[in-house]
């Protein structure tokens, strides 16, 4: 299982299972893409539209896996209004288990090698000083396009989850759940609220069937109308007690009514009768993009760490 191969859903399970096991001792090593649930949410909504373009190298000690790299090729990707994008670089999401760093070196040799001649970004933890040197002696640089103040990269956001406010809805509000709402209203809300995107009833059909997706704990908001005016899926990861929001999202026509603030606590609560005692958000955190990192502020998250964006552009070869 050491070549490259495109990733499957045995390889996620294995990825979560390494998440987990960072996340117990070094949570901060866990970068945005590399958590528990995002790593569900990436290979749920995207393997069937996008898997040919995935692929990944895993590495272990004995049974265990201690690393692996995945990596995104360019591809094409057609969206809900009909726009079709090309990417045209290669993206890295990976893990290294801290009791084996050397193996940094390893997983940029592989990256390299499956993207030579394609400009590579990779989004180390800003805290991993190791990794960051090491991809800094393969002839990576920061980048500087995404540090500007309407730049790409991602904060990690946490709280606990004592203290935990009760949510207020607007009149004639009210919460459901994906298993009392269906699929067709699930990625109803989604596309209402991410437009143009590429999701799609296949891709939430392949998001029911990651674990640890659950019904109960996929949480929307329906308008007096019927409209699922927002929504969020929250992913437990029992063995660390912890729960991730990803996605979070409001229909445009219900912004600034205080929807998304109302369903963040709800999901709390839910998360905590589940047996989360931790909860995590990710945002983006440049300064020109002030409103998701506003609202999870304002329900008690704040900044536990960030990606350092990095990248090497197809001309520096290898």
């Amino acid at each position: 299982m050491d070549d490259s191969e495109h990733v499957t859903a045995a390889d996620v399970r294995l990825m979560q299972g390494l998440a987990q096991r960072v996340t117990a001792v070094r949570p901060d090593l866990v970068n945005s893409d590399a958590t528990y649930g995002e790593l569900a949410w990436n290979w749920g909504k995207g393997h069937a539209s996008d898997g040919a373009s995935w692929l990944r190298r895993l590495w272990f000690s004995g049974d265990d896996l201690v690393a692996w790299g995945w990596a995104r090729l360019p591809h094409r990707v057609r969206r809900s209004d009909g726009s079709v994008k090309d990417v045209t670089n290669a993206y890295l999401t990976y893990q290294v288990h801290p009791d084996h760093t050397l193996l940094v070196d390893e997983v940029i040799d592989w990256y390299d090698g499956v993207a030579v001649g394609i400009e590579r970004t990779v989004m180390p933890g800003a805290t991993d000083g190791f990794a960051l040197e090491r991809w800094a002696a393969h002839g990576y640089a920061t980048d500087q396009a995404s540090l500007g103040d309407t730049g790409s990269w991602t904060q990690l956001n946490e709280r606990d989850l004592h203290d935990v406010e009760r949510p207020v809805l607007p009149d004639g509000f009210g919460f459901r759940t994906a298993d009392e709402a269906g699929p067709q209203a699930a990625v109803r809300a989604h596309v209402d609220a991410w437009a143009p995107t590429t999701y799609t009833a296949e891709a939430y059909e392949g998001v029911r069937g990651t674990p640890p997706y659950r019904g109960d704990l996929h949480v929307l908001v329906e308008a007096p109308d019927g409209t699922m005016a927002a929504s969020t899926i929250m992913w437990l990861d029992e063995a660390n007690k912890s729960a991730e929001f990803e996605p979070v999202g409001t229909h445009p026509d219900y912004r600034r009514l205080g929807l998304g603030r109302a369903m963040l606590l709800h999901g709390m609560h839910l998360a905590r009768a589940a047996g989360a005692r931790h909860m995590t958000v990710a945002c983006l955190g440049a300064s020109g993009h002030p409103k998701a990192r506003g609202l999870y502020y304002s329900v008690g998250f704040r900044e536990f760490t960030r990606d350092a964006p990095l990248i090497k552009t197809g001309r520096q070869g290898g």
